[in-house]
């Protein structure tokens, strides 16, 4: 994959320490990965790069939100996001970033890119389930949740033994009585 510029850190020339870094993401960022499922995004990433003489410690944390569509009505809205990573860089003879929050460079490296940790940290914030804030609190109009609702069954029946049954179920308790008679 093509990497970003804007998202390769030079450690080369850095002193020992923490360092700051901050990237601000939109919905481009996630043209070029060719994601589709984000209607627009605003997320803001802090990375502090934490450089030590053999290694590096990243910590990422996002926020912002990315507007999606709701799973129950299809209806655009920004979800919040927010997050954090961390992620330690080593040194090593190969690269190597088979493990989650592990990342080993060839010695020779000068640069890292994390433009697939923030794509990945970012997609991960969002939750599995999307549900528009205005359904929780009654607040949305839609046809759709008309229509759920007036499909949904309205009335619990008791049967026999006194517990509640769903009233879908009687037009087939009719087919077994008829069957009997």
């Amino acid at each position: 994959m093509k990497e970003l510029k804007t998202f390769t850190i030079p450690f080369v020339g850095l002193k020992e320490g923490k360092h700051q870094f901050e990237f601000k993401i939109d919905k481009a960022f996630f043209d070029f990965f060719d994601y589709q499922d984000f209607n627009d995004a605003s997320v803001e990433v802090v990375l502090e790069l934490n450089k030590k003489t053999t290694l590096m410690e990243l910590n990422f944390q996002i926020s912002g939100f990315v507007n999606v569509y709701c799973d129950l009505t299809n209806e655009p809205y920004d979800q919040k996001i927010s997050s954090d990573f961390d992620l330690v860089v080593k040194f090593g003879d190969e690269f190597n970033d088979e493990e989650i929050d592990l990342l080993i460079l060839p010695h020779g490296a000068y640069e890292v890119n994390i433009q697939q940790y923030i794509y990945e940290l970012i997609v991960l914030a969002v939750p599995s389930k999307r549900i528009h804030p205005g359904v929780a609190d009654g607040s949305l109009g839609s046809e759709i949740l008309d229509k759920l609702e007036e499909l949904s069954p309205q009335k619990e029946t008791l049967n026999n033994s006194g517990k509640e049954t769903d009233p879908r179920w009687n037009t087939l308790k009719k087919l077994l009585t008829d069957k009997e008679e």
